[in-house]
């Protein structure tokens, strides 16, 4: 990682600073061949009032990330907020409720296969130790509860599932059984998808047992409401009347606005101008080095290989000696390779005994973005030269070669610098 710091005397002056860092790692991010999308993000454990993730979109990335296509809003899937909607209640006659055996059926597969249902009429009822006090919270069989959502809700510092001596004991069942109906003094939270439920599915509190045609209201009373589920494709935005689609994204930078936890717990304060002592107000800033390497030859790539950015290459250059015994091609490669050097390119010379096929083969394979070949041309007092990106070649006469070159360079760095520019507009 590289990390960074500030501190600030207040908010609005975090604020600033964290503003100049957003467009800054946007601009990073850019200048390196990322094209990155920010989404919010849950501050975890580092904790802070905000914090945003720079996410690269990637088949080959670890993270769920959900955006809005109407209106450009994303998030993470611990963060993203599903929007509320009118829910209609279904109209379905409610059923008398019926304790059923369910022998060894625990999970959701189990249950919906032994019992014939879609896990979209089971309820889950997951028990947790919210700041040391048991909670029930529940959510749609085929949903993932989002933890951090539940803290949130809760106004929590910590959810933990609960053990299983503690499931059994508030149960009465084995885990895999628990429910909501009998429950005791237990605050039961749901997920709002919850609240439109009709003759639904709950474990029985029994071992090998569930109740099915459960309503609220009529069997068990829900304390509170709210979005504790993990956001899902088709999920409405928070910010528009749009839905949200999933992709994958590698997570390659995270920004903090941390506030005082950590001034307050070290002691670290400033003398304002007041003459009192206060504690700094702290933003962090976090780009992760080795997460971009990873990220970038998954958007820079192609089936023969690397196609790096110039601002980032190993090498700029690459020049392709075909024919080491031939006196043209080698002084033609090796002039220019001198004359590079001299202008501070970093260029690569291949001038092994490997057979010209494998020598363009691992040219692709490295990825360079501009490739010189000195080949038969060189008698004709010619190179050619090419972009990896495009494989589009030029023969350019080796008298001129290296300023078309140098022009070739200038051209790619500053296409990357034209797109950092409209990164930090549009941050």
């Amino acid at each position: 990682m590289l990390d960074s710091y500030s501190f600030d005397r207040n908010w609005n002056d975090l604020d600033l600073a964290y503003d100049k860092m957003y467009v800054a790692f946007a601009r990073i991010f850019t200048r390196c061949g990322l094209d990155a999308v920010v989404v919010e993000a849950d501050s975890g454990a580092i904790g802070g009032k905000d914090s945003q993730e720079y996410t690269v979109i990637t088949d080959a990335g670890e993270d769920t990330i959900l955006i809005c296509e109407s209106c450009g809003y994303g998030a993470n899937a611990e963060k993203c907020e599903i929007g509320k909607r009118p829910f209609k209640k279904s109209d379905e006659e409610q059923q008398p409720i019926e304790l059923v055996d369910t022998p060894n059926a625990k999970t959701i597969d189990q249950v919906t296969s032994f019992l014939k249902k879609s896990p979209k009429k089971l309820v889950k009822t997951l028990i947790y130790k919210v700041d040391g006090k048991v909670v029930a919270a529940l959510v749609r069989g085929d949903r993932e509860m989002n933890e951090p959502k539940l803290r949130n809700a809760l106004g929590a510092k910590s959810v933990e599932m609960a053990d299983p001596d503690t499931i059994t004991t508030i149960t009465g069942a084995e885990v895999g059984f628990a429910g909501p109906v009998g429950l005791k003094d237990v605050k039961i939270i749901a997920d709002r998808e919850v609240e439109g439920m009709v003759n639904f599915i709950v474990g029985g509190n029994k071992t090998d047992a569930h109740y099915i045609n459960v309503n609220i209201g009529r069997d068990f009373n829900v304390n509170e409401f709210a979005d504790i589920r993990v956001a899902s494709k088709g999920d409405a935005c928070p910010k528009c009347s749009g839905t949200l689609k999933t992709e994958r994204g590698m997570e390659v930078g995270h920004i903090f606005k941390l506030g005082t936890r950590y001034s307050d717990a070290m002691g670290a304060k400033f003398l304002d101008d007041d003459g009192k002592e206060k504690p700094f107000i702290m933003g962090c800033y976090g780009a992760g080095l080795s997460r971009m390497l990873a990220a970038i030859p998954e958007v820079h790539s192609d089936q023969d290989g690397m196609i790096w950015p110039i601002s980032v290459a190993p090498f700029e250059v690459v020049i392709i000696l075909l024919n080491s015994d031939d006196e043209s091609q080698c002084n033609a490669a090796t002039r220019l390779y001198e004359e590079l050097q001299e202008k501070g390119v970093e260029v690569l010379l291949d001038e092994r005994d490997e057979r010209p096929g494998v020598k363009f083969k691992d040219a692709d394979l490295m990825g360079a973005p501009i490739q010189v070949v000195a080949g038969r041309l060189s008698s004709e007092g010619k190179v050619e030269i090419r972009l990896r990106s495009t494989k589009n070649k030029e023969e350019v006469l080796l008298d001129d070669a290296t300023e078309y070159i140098m022009e070739l360079r200038s051209k790619l760095y500053q296409e990357l610098e034209e797109k950092a520019e409209a990164a930090s507009v549009k941050h």
